[in-house]
Order: C-alpha cells, then sequence, then structure tokens
C-alpha cells in the first residue's frame, strides 16, 4: 500500500489537490493507496516528550509504518515546508526508515523549487529514506476548478507514481 500524505491544513490547498491526483492516479493503475490528509489528524506540537503519547499519534504512526512507500505533498512556505509536516515526521519518525518518499509541492511561485531538499536529506540521513528522485513542483496556475489542471504536471505526477511503485518492488533496506 501507498500512502499519500496530505499536509496542508487550509481549506482550499493546492498541495491536496496534487494529493489527490496522485492516489487517482495509483487507484487507476490497481495499486492499493490511501491518503491520509493532516486536517484529519489534528497533532500536538512535538515538545520531544508528552507529545508522543497523544492519541492521535499512534495510529498516524502506524498507517506509515505499514506503508510501502509514502508519496508526501506539502505546501512550500516561506522556502521551506509547513510546520505540520515537519511536525508529523518528528512525532512519527522511526515508522518512516526504509521507505522510498517521494514529494509533491504546491509554492506560490517558481523561486523555491529547491525547498524540498533540506527534508529530503534529513528522511535520507535520519531515516535511511530512499528519496524518489523525481518531485512535481506546482504553482497557481497549474490548478483551477479544484484540481489539478495542467497537461504536463498530470503527467509528471504519473512519473512520480510510477518510479515510487518502482521502487516498491525492490527488496527493502537494510
Amino acid at each position: 500500500m501507498i500512502l499519500v500524505l496530505s499536509a496542508s491544513l487550509g481549506s482550499e490547498s493546492n498541495s491536496r489537490l496534487l494529493a489527490q491526483e496522485a492516489v487517482r492516479q495509483l487507484l487507476s493503475e490497481g495499486i492499493e493507496a490511501e491518503l491520509i490528509d493532516l486536517r484529519d489528524h489534528p497533532l500536538p506540537p512535538c515538545d520531544g516528550e508528552s507529545a508522543y503519547g497523544h492519541p492521535g499519534v499512534a495510529p498516524l504512526r502506524a498507517r506509515i509504518m505499514a506503508a510501502e512507500a509514502l508519496i508526501v505533498a506539502t505546501p512550500i512556505y516561506n522556502y521551506d515546508v509547513n510546520s505540520a509536516l515537519k511536525n508529523a515526521i518528528e512525532l512519527t519518525g522511526k515508522a518512516w526508515e526504509n521507505k522510498p518518499v517521494a514529494f509533491l509541492c504546491a509554492a506560490g511561485g517558481k523561486s523555491s523549487y529547491m525547498a524540498i531538499m533540506a527534508l529530503a536529506n534529513s528522511l535520507m540521513l535520519d531515516f535511511r529514506c530512499l528519496i524518489v528522485p523525481r518531485f512535481v513542483y506546482a504553482t497557481g496556475g497549474d490548478f483551477a476548478e479544484g484540481r489539478v489542471v495542467n497537461p504536463e504536471q498530470v503527467r509528471r505526477i504519473g512519473q512520480l507514481v510510477e518510479a515510487t511503485v518502482r521502487l516498491t518492488k525492490l527488496p527493502p533496506l537494510t
């Protein structure tokens, strides 16, 4: 099962539209996929102590742990991923270990296309994640009417989905 994690907490999120498109493409290929929207999973701020025992953390950790791979859809704010995603990773930590991870990014402009690299490096170093070397970076003009309308972005999401699925077929990292 591939878990698609929508990290935006906004009600009209373009990154959520990227996540929905990825799930649509996975399911159309007969791949088991699940969308988790962080809006539906309120988490406490990670304090390095009691936050790990919050009742919302264990179910999210278990779903991440059960996934063969993750596709993360995140907004880019101020040249970085949003705090909700970073907090979710801090709270679920080791559940990410040795998994392929792909990124779908939505931003307001074209300048922050490299913003995901700090998180990608952290996941590689801290949890030995295999980062899918195909990112999608979309801006406002790629969306309309509640969906991804740029055919080039839809095609690129398909390539990211295909690469992610291919990586799930490799022997597990140890």
